[in-house]
């Protein structure tokens, strides 16, 4: 005889068990989509920040294509582009993300830089018009003093610049580029003030050191500041300073510097052995 209430009983527990076990695998899903997106996430920023640039572009083209509807995807793409010297390319993939709906400040700034990478000065400056002033970063006013920098409006350009030095923990970056500004005007005084400054708050860039040089250069001082620097550095700083004193007329304390620039260095000069074999022509005929 059927027991139709134990025949329920178990249809029953037939369909809990399979509850169950859609639970269970639409949770393991879930799990697994989590972990693939840490994963993902720990790759994109591997990409980005240790990764071979060219590599990166590959990745994240590849990446992108897969999901045409991810803009942060498109984002890292036109970053990695960036920084693999494909600024052409990069402009063309923010344009297209700053056109999305998920487009954002950081985005159109990050346009405007890659624009200024081509040298398209003028749409880099409409992309930063568009930039609500409340939209206050160290990137953002970088590229605004840049494009003042480009249309002579110095007053625009030192004020930008005090604006992004005071936005970043690490301004060295952007004091060197004042003072290069200001070296271009002439201020050599201004421009040496605002190199130190660089130095001070990072002493392995060498850009910032070279730039020193020819600031005090031109102002005739011919001694070498006290800086930390290694043996090659300074004879390639000799050799800077050398060169300068030679353009400015001042031939022998030249001469002098380019000996110093050669004894200095730990190997072979090549650059400044040949500036004073040809100086020593010069002179002999």
């Amino acid at each position: 005889m059927r027991h139709p209430g134990m025949i329920a009983l178990c249809l029953c527990g037939t369909v809990a068990l399979s509850a169950c076990g859609g639970n269970r695998d639409a949770a393991a899903a879930r799990a697994m989509q989590s972990v693939n997106v840490i994963d993902e996430s720990n790759l994109s920023d591997i990409m980005l920040t240790v990764g071979d640039p060219n590599e990166a572009v590959a990745y994240f083209t590849k990446t992108s294509a897969a999901n045409p509807d991810r803009i942060d995807l498109k984002r890292n793409l036109a970053k990695s582009l960036v920084k693999a010297g494909k600024a052409s390319e990069a402009v063309a993939v923010w344009t297209t993300v700053v056109a999305s709906p998920e487009g954002t400040s950081d985005d159109r700034v990050a346009l405007a830089d890659a624009l200024i990478r081509t040298n398209d000065w003028k749409r880099a400056e409409a992309e930063l018009n568009q930039v609500p002033p409340t939209h206050e970063t160290y990137e953002r006013y970088r590229l605004e003093a840049m494009v003042a920098d480009s249309k002579k409006d110095w007053k625009k350009a030192d004020s930008f610049y005090e604006i992004a030095a005071g936005l970043t923990t690490k301004p060295a970056g952007v004091l060197n580029n004042w003072g290069y500004s200001k070296l271009t005007r002439s201020d050599y005084a201004g421009a040496e003030k605002l190199f130190l400054e660089a130095i001070t708050f990072d002493s392995t860039l060498f850009t910032a050191k070279n730039n020193l040089i020819l600031a005090r250069g031109a102002q005739r001082k011919y001694d070498m500041p006290v800086l930390e620097m290694t043996q090659t550095e300074r004879a390639e700083l000799l050799y800077t300073l050398a060169l300068t004193a030679i353009k400015q007329g001042d031939v022998t304390v030249g001469k002098g510097l380019l000996h110093e620039a050669v004894d200095t260095h730990p190997q072979h000069f090549e650059a400044a052995a040949r500036s004073l074999a040809a100086l020593d022509a010069n002179v002999t005929n």
